[in-house]
C-alpha cells in the first residue's frame, strides 16, 4: 500500500464546512485513498458509502430534497459519494449537503469525469468544495522509503508499464501486460461512452492511436482530420473529451515573438505511458525502441504535472520552438520568473541552451534533467 501525497492535504482541510472534491481517470485509486485515510483515523465506521456504479445508490441521490437526503445519511459523520458523476443534478444535491451540515460532517466526493461533475458542481458548490486531482501513482510515493538506487533501477519499466497502482504492485510483466490491456478496454472510455457523447468509438480508438504515435510532437488536427478522415471539429472535441476523462493533457507553446516562434500547435501527453503503450500493444524494451525520448520526456512532463499540482507550485507549462526548430521541452511561467528544463534519456549529455532563447530570455533559469538529476524537479 503506497501512501499518497494528497492525504495530508485533505486532512488540513477535513471539516471545513466545505465538501471535499477528489477528480481521476478511474482506477487510479480515489476509492482507496479515502478508505485508507478515513480508516486510518477511525472513521470508515462513521461513513455511508455511495458507490454511483451502482443504479440504485444512483437513483437514491438523484434529484432529491434535503429532507429525504439527510434521512439517507442518518447519523453518519461521513458522507462518501463515489462515482458522482453518474447522479443527474448532483450539484444541487450537494449543495443541499453542504449547506445544511456545515462542519457537522464531512462531504467527500470522487469523480472519474470532471465532463459533468465539474459542469454540474461549478455553479451550486462555488465557495463550498475544495478540488483535488489524483494521478497514477508518482515516482515520489512509488520510492518514498526506497533506497533512491531502486528508482534509477525501475526508470525503464516505469517508462513501458506506467504507474497504475495495480500495474505497479502486480510482479509478472505478463501479468501487467494484461492488466493494462483490460485497463483499456473496460475502464478508459467508460464514462464517455455510458454518457453517449460518442457516436462513433470506432473513430476515438483510431484518434487515440495516432496521437500515441505522434507522442512528443506538436499535433495538428488539420493533419489528423486529412489522415483518419474525420472531421476536424469532431477531432478536436475528442481530444477534450480524452482530456476531460483524464487520458491525455495539452501543452501549449510558449511564445513572445509570432513571426519566430511556434504559437499555434500544442503537444499532447499521456497521463500514463503504460497506457499508452497498451493502446499501441508495443512493450517492448528501451534499447529496442525508437521513441524512448519521447517516452522519457512523457515520464517526465507528468511526473513534474503531479509533482507541481500536489506541492502547489504555481506555474504555467509550456513548450517552446522556434521555426528554425530550437527548442526548449519544458517551460514554466512563475510569478518568481521563467524556468526551462532540457530533458535527456543519457546522464553524458547536458546541452546548453539554445542561442535564440538565451538571446530572448536571458534572465529565465535553465537545467538539464536526467536520469541521475531528478532531485528538486520530481523528487
Amino acid at each position: 500500500m503506497f501512501e499518497r501525497i494528497l492525504e495530508a492535504q485533505i486532512a488540513k482541510k477535513w471539516l471545513s464546512g466545505k465538501a471535499i472534491l477528489i477528480l481521476g481517470a478511474r482506477q487510479v485509486g480515489k476509492t482507496t485513498l479515502v478508505r485508507e485515510f478515513l480508516r486510518k483515523r477511525g472513521l470508515w465506521e462513521q461513513t455511508r458509502h455511495f458507490n454511483c456504479d451502482n443504479p440504485t445508490d444512483r437513483e437514491a441521490l438523484a434529484q432529491k430534497d434535503f429532507a429525504w437526503l439527510d434521512k439517507l445519511t442518518g447519523s453518519a459523520r461521513i458522507v462518501f459519494i463515489d462515482e458522482a458523476q453518474k447522479v443527474p443534478n448532483i450539484g444541487q444535491s450537494l449543495k443541499l449537503l453542504v449547506d445544511a451540515y456545515g462542519r457537522e460532517k464531512q462531504l467527500i466526493v470522487s469523480g472519474s469525469s470532471s465532463i459533468h461533475l465539474m459542469d454540474q458542481t461549478q455553479e451550486a458548490l462555488t465557495g463550498r468544495k475544495w478540488t483535488f486531482h489524483l494521478y497514477p501513482l508518482s515516482l515520489e510515493e512509488i520510492y518514498a522509503d526506497k533506497d533512491p538506487l531502486l528508482l534509477h533501477k525501475e526508470l525503464e519499466e516505469r517508462m513501458i508499464y506506467g504507474s497504475y497502482p495495480e500495474v505497479v504492485t502486480i510482479n509478472g510483466f505478463s501479468e501487467k501486460r494484461e492488466l493494462l490491456a483490460e485497463l483499456v478496454s473496460g475502464y478508459l472510455y467508460k464514462d464517455i461512452y455510458e454518457f453517449q457523447l460518442v457516436k462513433k468509438p470506432r473513430m476515438l480508438d483510431q484518434l487515440f492511436k495516432a496521437l500515441a504515435l505522434q507522442l512528443g510532437s506538436e499535433v495538428s488536427y488539420h493533419e489528423l482530420s486529412n489522415l483518419l478522415g474525420i472531421d476536424k471539429n469532431t477531432i478536436e472535441r475528442y481530444v477534450d473529451l480524452l482530456e476531460k476523462n483524464f487520458v491525455l493533457f495539452r501543452l501549449p507553446p510558449f511564445f513572445r515573438n509570432k513571426r519566430k516562434e511556434l504559437s499555434k500547435k500544442h503537444k499532447i501527453f499521456f497521463y500514463d505511458t503504460g497506457i499508452r503503450n497498451a493502446v499501441l500493444g508495443d512493450f517492448r524494451p528501451l534499447d529496442s525502441r525508437t521513441d524512448r525520448g519521447a517516452l522519457w520526456e512523457n515520464l517526465l512532463m507528468t511526473e513534474r504535472l503531479k509533482f507541481r499540482t500536489y506541492h502547489k507550485v504555481m506555474c504555467r507549462p509550456y513548450f517552446w520552438r522556434t521555426y528554425s526548430q530550437q527548442e526548449i521541452d519544458l517551460v514554466e511561467e512563475c510569478a518568481e520568473g521563467i524556468r526551462a528544463f532540457e530533458f535527456k534519456w543519457s546522464d553524458a549529455r547536458r546541452p546548453p541552451a539554445p542561442a535564440a532563447w538565451r538571446e530572448r530570455y536571458p534572465e529565465a533559469s535553465y537545467e538539464v534533467i536526467t536520469p541521475s538529476r531528478l532531485n528538486g524537479f520530481i523528487l
